[in-house]
């Protein structure tokens, strides 16, 4: 069931690409946009490339050029050392790895969400796995873009934590930091998960919360990042580079911390003050993305407690460690002032995602449903196209 789910998502992007070249102008003002024909694919597998994908493939191709130390080395590593056999043609590489990692992280998500809500009768995972295809940037799944891998790696750190197979959760969180700098706070379910398994017992003894073993498998998610940051390091005499570099991709970052308060004011000022073209059209996706799914959190988060023989206590320390990973997913990339990518961050935000398949209105997850399709055939479509929509 999860391969045909997964047939028809690949299908139905590609079907959208391949109309959009006949109905949208063709833009492509992006680095390295000339290099795409050299690698002899169609132009609707192509297109999946854009943009960041092409700094992967040369990084890949390559090693770092200036300010690429922006992008974590675990994709184009893989690139680099599976391209030979797919006859060095990095651009197919890295699809294959992003479609099968996809496809096995759906698998992984499906187990686990079988495990964490297993008491739940009225919850059906295949439904959060519709959703989550269904969204409008899910598109980026399939792309030449971490998020494929990362999903895999994401979940199957919650799955085998879940599991208690400790070893499996250490590998895959640590490769996890070493693809997206949010895989360091895969610290957070994890902790979250050693003090549920304790909890039980801290009234019937003195035992630390998290003893010497777990603490090692907490360590677990910050060894990727530490990794990366001695390279960084060695090579640039910066260990935090990638944060340094971010303002030289010209996408309105800054290095110094801002609150998301803050980035509502500066796009309320986008609203009224900017002109009204594609970038406007963006600014809204952004700023309602953000707002449409921080909102589900907070209400998910709200969910995780609850008073018993009033005594306040939390539901699911599972499901509480994932809200706020998901929390943190969400709102880390905006201290840099703005939303930019957060429709596309917001895919990581596996809460929001489980919280819309509880919904009880059928009613309302069709046109939850509705609006998601609407808006990928939209985003998609431009993506395709070279317009820079997340």
């Amino acid at each position: 069931m999860i391969f045909f789910y997964f047939l028809v998502w690949r299908s139905f992007d590609f079907l959208i690409i391949f109309f959009s070249q006949k109905i949208i102008p063709y833009l492509g003002f992006f680095p390295y946009s000339d290099q795409l024909p050299r690698f002899n694919l169609p132009t609707w597998i192509s297109a999946l490339a854009n943009f960041d994908g092409l700094h992967y493939i040369s990084i890949a191709r390559d090693g770092y050029a200036q300010y690429e130390q922006a992008f974590f080395p675990f994709y184009p590593l893989l690139i680099k050392f599976l391209s030979p056999l797919f006859s060095n043609n990095q651009l197919l590489t890295g699809l294959i790895i992003s479609n099968v990692s996809f496809f096995l992280g759906l698998i992984v998500f499906y187990k686990y969400l079988r495990l964490i809500l297993s008491d739940s009768i009225r919850f059906n995972p295949i439904l959060s796995i519709i959703f989550l295809i269904a969204f409008p940037t899910s598109f980026f799944f399939g792309a030449v873009y971490t998020e494929g891998l990362f999903f895999l790696l994401l979940v199957s750190t919650l799955y085998f934590l879940k599991k208690e197979k400790y070893l499996f959760v250490v590998i895959f969180a640590f490769l996890a930091s070493l693809t997206r700098l949010v895989g360091v706070f895969l610290i957070i379910p994890i902790a979250f998960h050693f003090i549920g398994l304790s909890f039980p017992r801290r009234r019937e003894s003195k035992r630390s919360w998290i003893p010497a073993s777990e603490g090692m498998t907490l360590m677990a998610t910050l060894l990727g990042l530490v990794s990366y940051c001695l390279y960084l390091w060695q090579t640039t005499g910066d260990p935090f580079f990638f944060f340094s570099a971010q303002p030289a991709f010209g996408a309105s970052r800054s290095t110094h911390l801002i609150t998301f308060f803050q980035v509502y004011w500066r796009y309320f000022k986008i609203f009224f003050t900017a002109a009204h073209d594609f970038k406007y059209f963006v600014a809204i996706i952004e700023f309602s993305f953000f707002s449409f799914v921080l909102f589900i959190l907070v209400l998910d988060l709200f969910k995780n407690f609850g008073i018993k023989n009033l005594k306040f206590e939390i539901k699911n320390f599972d499901l509480l460690g994932l809200n706020l990973f998901s929390l943190v997913n969400l709102i880390f990339p905006t201290l840099t002032g703005t939303f930019l990518s957060i429709p596309r961050f917001s895919l990581m935000s596996l809460s929001f995602f489980i919280y819309l398949t509880q919904i009880k209105n059928v009613f309302i997850k069709y046109i939850i449903v509705g609006i998601f399709l609407i808006l990928h055939i939209l985003l998609l479509g431009y993506f395709s196209q070279g317009y820079f929509v997340s």
